[in-house]
C-alpha cells in the first residue's frame, strides 16, 4: 500500500510502498483511510521538534488525524463492523490504567500515538485499537471530518475546559482563526453564551470568523492588545484561547487576559514568559491543552452531525503531499488540508 513516510528530520516526507498492516490481537481494527488531516504538528515533526518527546524510530508513516471505514476487526471487537464509517481518537489507549478508568484517557500511562510515535494514517490502511474507534453518523463523510480527530478535538477540549468560566456576560478571545481556531470559534458559540472576539493577521480569516459567529473581529496589526482592551472596558478577556502559540502571540495573549483570567495554550512552538510577580499579583492562570478524551471526540461528533461544527477543508491525493505541505507553510490553506488516499465508499 502507499504511505507518506518520514526518513530523516528536516527532509521532506516521501510517498512509498509499504506492507499492509495485519491483525495481531482480538481488539485490533484495520481502517481504510478516507481522509488524513495535515496540521502544523506534522511540520514540527519534520523539523525534529518531536524527536525527543516521541522517541519514534525513522522511517515511519505520518498522520494523526484519521477517519475512514472499517476494513477488518479482531475477534473481540463488537461495536463496529467492516464497512462502518469511523473517526479515530488519536491515542490508542490501554483502558486499564487510572487515567483511562477515570475517563482521562488522553493521559493513558500505556498509550501509543499513531502518526507521532508509531505509524500513522497518511496511508491507505491504518492499524489501530477498538478503544480508538468512534462510529460516525451516516450523514458524515470521513474526509470531511478527519481533522476533527485532532485539531477539532484539541479545540473542543480546550473550550470544554473553559466552559465553567464563560458564563453570560464574559468575553473569550480567540487568537488565530485558522485550522484550529475556526473550530474553536464554533465550539464556543455552541457551548457558551460568552462574547467571542477573534484576533488574526489575515482579513480572509477574520471574514471566516465573522461567518462562523464571532461577535467582534480584530486585525492583528500591532494594536490588537489595545483593541481587545477597548472591547472589554479596559479589563481584558476572561479567557484567551491561543491557537497560534508562537511568533509573539504568547506575550500578546497574556496581555489580553483580565485579572484572575485564564490563558489557554493550544498552538505551540514559542515560549510563555511571565514574571512570577505578575502571575501572583493578578492571579492569572496558564492552562495547557493536548488533544482530548474519547468522550470529547464523541461529543464533538454529535455537534458535527448537528451541523454546529463544520470544517473548511481542501483535499489532496497522497502523491501531492509536497503541495499540501507547501500550501500550509505559505498560509495558502483556508481551514485544513486533507490527504485522501481511498476512494469514497
Amino acid at each position: 500500500m502507499k504511505a507518506i513516510r518520514l526518513h530523516a528530520y528536516d527532509r521532506s516526507p516521501v510517498v512509498e510502498e509499504v506492507p499492509e498492516p495485519v491483525l495481531s490481537s482480538p481488539l485490533d481494527v484495520i481502517v481504510e483511510i478516507g481522509g488524513a488531516g495535515l496540521c502544523r504538528t506534522d511540520l514540527h515533526i519534520v523539523e525534529g521538534q518531536w524527536e525527543q518527546k516521541s522517541g519514534v524510530k525513522l522511517p515511519y508513516t505520518l498522520g494523526h488525524e484519521n477517519a475512514g471505514w472499517v476494513r477488518e476487526t479482531g475477534s473481540g471487537v463488537t461495536h463496529v463492523s467492516p464497512g462502518d464509517p469511523v473517526i479515530l481518537h488519536p491515542l490508542a489507549t490501554c483502558g486499564l490504567c487510572r487515567p483511562c478508568r477515570s475517563g482521562d484517557d488522553v493521559h493513558c500511562a500505556n498509550s501509543a500515538f499513531p502518526g507521532i510515535d508509531s505509524d500513522g494514517g497518511m496511508a491507505e490502511l491504518l492499524l489501530t485499537k477498538a478503544r480508538s474507534v468512534v462510529k460516525l453518523d451516516a450523514a458524515l463523510r470521513p474526509a470531511d471530518v478527519a481533522a476533527l480527530a485532532d485539531a477539532g478535538l484539541t479545540a473542543y477540549h480546550a473550550v470544554r475546559k473553559a466552559v465553567p468560566l464563560l458564563y453570560p456576560g464574559t468575553v473569550a478571545v480567540v487568537i488565530g482563526a485558522g485550522g484550529l481556531g475556526h473550530i474553536g470559534i464554533q465550539c464556543l458559540k455552541a457551548l457558551t453564551a460568552a462574547q467571542v472576539v477573534v484576533v488574526d493577521r489575515s482579513a480572509e480569516a477574520l471574514d471566516l470568523a465573522a461567518e462562523l459567529g464571532a461577535d467582534h473581529t480584530v486585525q492583528a496589526d500591532g494594536r490588537q492588545i489595545e483593541a481587545v482592551k477597548d472591547l472589554t472596558g479596559g479589563e481584558g478577556a476572561d479567557v484567551v484561547l491561543d491557537f497560534v502559540g508562537e511568533r509573539g502571540t504568547e506575550a500578546e495573549g497574556v496581555a489580553m487576559v483580565r485579572r484572575a483570567g485564564s490563558y489557554y495554550v493550544i498552538g505551540y512552538g514559542g515560549e510563555v514568559r511571565i514574571p512570577t510577580i505578575d502571575i501572583i499579583s493578578s492571579e492569572i492562570n496558564v492552562i495547557g491543552n493536548l488533544v482530548g478524551s474519547y468522550n470529547d471526540l464523541d461529543e464533538l461528533m454529535t455537534l458535527a452531525a448537528q451541523d454546529k461544527v463544520r470544517l473548511h477543508t481542501r483535499t489532496y491525493p497522497l502523491d501531492a503531499v509536497a503541495d499540501a505541505i507547501a500550501d500550509l507553510e505559505a498560509g495558502r490553506l483556508r481551514g485544513r488540508g486533507i490527504l485522501v488516499p481511498s476512494k469514497e465508499q
